[in-house]
């Protein structure tokens, strides 16, 4: 039974011997550290203890109390087990369990100690300020990955939520063979989430693992809060970033693709009648027509981005003539700011992943007055969501016209190797693996000169600090090496056909 805090029962419920399902009882009480309002009060077979379930219940639906009876051969009531939520300490204990006592025994006042404790769960939750960053939980499993990956993936992950301007609370990690298929992490796991949401006052979880339909699902009604994965994270870094007409396109047309196939987890709720005759229904379902008006915005979306790019080819054609030097690499890895320190331009930088989302070109000046066009596109990452190479063709198909590439690496990063590769596997899924490139190890200023001339070497690159611009004049020696001498780059060039991505949009 449930019963309110003047000790009336509200619900009565009768349940198997493995399960009860609770009722529908509205909205939530509002309000940093607020309990429902009611104290679960149920008996178990063969039990004389608080299960799992009963702790996740708990958690989940933040009742004020949950309490068990045992009983006795005889069918009487024998202990009483209670246990409460309470706020964050360093103990890192979530839930307090209180002596098993006889019922005849348990004769605290109630209302006063649920006061307390509600008072105490409030004061723990840290004041928020009006437009205040989302504050989040970050959640990453391993699914069968080496300790090392489970490292950068976290840490990646962090930087990414910070460039989403979201308030990191906590980070959970566990360690399974691989993703639960209905929640990603295991019970136990889920129930130490959604308390820490609890006391956290949390409105935001944020997945590493790209999400189903269904988990993304179960794990919103388990939590009752905002559950993201790493490729909505990314969206909507880009859809605050993207500033130019293309880029918002381009923004809303990845996202719309991503939501597309998720409306096709169809709901009771929203299905039709029985077929047949007498049994159709009555038009199309709420699904259906949302599926159907993300199925039309995305066709005309594609016939904007088809207009503009004719447009964007037109301009290319009549910059003809001149080499192309393509900015490529990891997000962060200072592109823009390499950009800026070759062109002595104004262009936007920020220590941010994906600070730059629009592509900017400039011209670029070498001895004997020639020159060349040199551009910078957005940043890769790891598995990098296809729809999202496909959407950004506008951004990308810059590189499809490169002569060269100049591959921007951050030379201080720990996981150095897994980003060379991260950059060259989505440059062999465009098509485009055969384009030369010069590898250049920016950021060297952070490492001592010895190791960064012994990685430099080791990888065959040019180090610089496009920063403090340190190593510019031996790089624009090796790009003048390789358009003009090696590859003997001609004024009179003839036109590069555009090349067809592998991704079209």
């Amino acid at each position: 039974m449930l019963l309110d805090r003047r000790g009336s029962v509200t619900h009565v419920m009768v349940g198997g011997p493995n399960s009860i399902e609770m009722p529908e009882w509205g909205r939530m009480r509002a309000g940093g550290g607020r309990l429902r309002g009611l104290r679960c009060v149920h008996t178990h077979f063969g039990k004389d203890h608080l299960t799992r379930d009963d702790l996740t219940d708990l958690a989940v639906l933040r009742f004020d109390a949950m309490i068990s009876l045992s009983m006795d051969s005889q069918g009487h009531p024998d202990l009483a087990y209670a246990a409460a939520l309470q706020p964050a300490n360093a103990q890192g204990s979530s839930v307090q369990h209180l002596d098993p006592l006889p019922p005849s025994q348990l004769t605290w006042d109630f209302r006063q100690w649920i006061r307390e404790l509600e008072s105490n769960l409030a004061s723990a939750v840290p004041s928020r300020k009006v437009e205040a960053a989302d504050r989040a939980i970050l959640v990453s499993v391993s699914a069968g990955r080496p300790d090392d990956d489970r490292e950068y993936a976290v840490a990646e992950l962090q930087e990414l939520a910070r460039a989403a301007s979201v308030e990191i609370v906590s980070v959970l990690t566990q360690h399974r063979s691989k993703s639960d298929p209905k929640t990603v992490i295991g019970a136990g796991k889920l129930q130490d989430l959604v308390i820490q949401t609890f006391q956290h006052d949390v409105d935001l979880v944020i997945f590493d693992q790209n999400l189903s339909a269904t988990q993304a699902r179960n794990l919103a009604e388990r939590m009752e809060v905002r559950v993201i994965d790493r490729t909505q994270l990314i969206l909507d870094i880009f859809a605050q970033r993207a500033s130019s007409r293309d880029g918002k396109l381009q923004v809303e047309l990845a996202q719309l693709k991503y939501i597309l196939p998720r409306l096709a987890q169809r709901d009771d709720s929203l299905s039709r009648l029985a077929g047949g005759i007498g049994g159709r229904g009555p038009g199309e379902t709420k699904l259906e027509v949302n599926r159907r008006r993300v199925r039309d915005r995305v066709s005309r979306l594609e016939k904007q981005l088809a207009k503009l790019r004719k447009g964007r080819q037109e301009r290319r054609r009549r910059r003809s003539g001149l080499p192309i030097l393509s900015i490529v690499g990891y997000t962060n890895a200072g592109k823009s700011t390499l950009l800026r320190a070759l062109t002595k331009t104004d262009v936007f930088i920020e220590d941010k992943m994906f600070a730059t989302l629009d592509p900017s070109s400039r011209r670029l000046r070498f001895p004997l007055e020639r020159d060349v066009i040199i551009t910078d596109t957005v940043g890769f990452i790891r598995d990098l969501p296809k729809d999202l190479i496909a959407a950004f063709r506008a951004t990308l198909e810059e590189l499809e016209e490169a002569d060269l590439f100049l591959h921007v690496v951050d030379a201080s990063a720990s996981d150095l190797d897994r980003r060379l590769q991260a950059v060259h596997d989505v440059i062999d899924e465009m098509g485009l693996g055969d384009t030369p490139e010069v590898l250049v190890f920016n950021q060297v200023d952070l490492l001592e000169p010895e190791l960064a001339q012994a990685i430099a070497k080791r990888y065959h690159a040019i180090p610089v600090s496009a920063l403090k611009k340190q190593g510019l004049k031996t790089l624009l020696e090796e790009v003048q090496r390789r358009l003009f001498e090696e590859q003997h780059f001609e004024e009179s060039k003839p036109e590069k056909p555009l090349a067809q991505p592998k991704h079209s949009a």
